[in-house]
C-alpha cells in the first residue's frame, strides 16, 4: 500500500471520528445532562424568547437597573472589547465620562466611588451580570422612578444575587435581565 493511500485512509478515519462521531457523542451527552445551558439558557415570557441568562442586554430607561457598558453595544451575534490598554488616554477619558454619567443618572454626590463594572466594559461586551454593589448603587433611582419603597428593591436585589460559582469562584453578582424582569412581573 502506498504512502498516499495510507494517508488518505487515515484522513477519512479521523474525519469521521472527529467530524461526526465525536460531535454527535458530545451533543447527545450535553442534551441529556444540561439541556437548558446547551441550548442557550433562554428566558421565555408567555412562550416568547426575550433573552438569555448568558448575554447582557441594553437597558436605558431609568426605571430599570443598568448593566455594564458594552464596546459592541450588546450585539448578541458578536463579541468584543475596546482593546484599549490601562494606560490609554482614550480609555481614561471614556471611563471618566462613564463615571460622570453614572453619578448624574443616579443623582450621586461627586465623591461617591463607582464600582468598576458600571464604567468598564467586559472582555466580551456581553456580560449579563453586575456586582451586588453596582445593583445596590442603582436602587434609589429605580425605586424613585417606579414609586416603590427602597427597602423592597434592596430585598429584590438580594433575592436575585447569585453566589460565586462552586461557592468560591468569582464574586456575588446580579443578572440584570432577570432582575429587571422580576421588577416588571412580580
Amino acid at each position: 500500500m502506498g504512502v498516499l493511500k495510507q494517508g488518505f485512509i487515515i484522513f477519512i478515519i479521523f474525519s469521521v471520528l472527529t467530524g461526526i462521531i465525536y460531535p454527535v457523542f458530545i451533543t447527545t451527552i450535553v442534551q441529556l445532562v444540561m439541556k437548558d445551558k446547551a441550548n442557550g439558557s433562554f428566558i421565555k415570557l408567555n412562550g416568547r424568547i426575550i433573552g438569555s441568562e448568558l448575554i447582557g442586554q441594553k437597558f436605558t430607561s431609568s426605571k430599570y437597573f443598568h448593566g455594564r457598558p458594552s464596546a459592541i453595544d450588546y450585539s448578541g451575534n458578536i463579541s468584543g472589547a475596546s482593546n484599549l490598554g490601562p494606560t490609554s488616554r482614550k480609555l481614561i477619558e471614556l471611563t471618566g465620562s462613564e463615571i460622570n454619567k453614572v453619578k448624574v443618572r443616579n443623582n450621586l454626590a461627586p465623591d461617591v466611588k463607582i464600582p468598576a463594572d458600571l464604567v468598564l466594559s467586559s472582555a466580551s461586551g456581553l456580560d449579563p451580570h453586575i456586582s451586588l454593589q453596582s445593583a445596590l448603587l442603582q436602587v434609589s433611582r429605580v425605586a424613585s422612578e417606579r414609586g416603590v419603597a427602597r427597602e423592597d428593591l434592596v430585598k429584590l436585589v438580594v433575592k436575585n444575587t447569585e453566589k460565586p460559582q462552586l461557592g468560591f469562584l468569582g464574586e456575588e453578582r446580579v443578572n440584570v435581565l432577570k432582575l429587571n424582569l422580576e421588577l416588571d412581573y412580580r
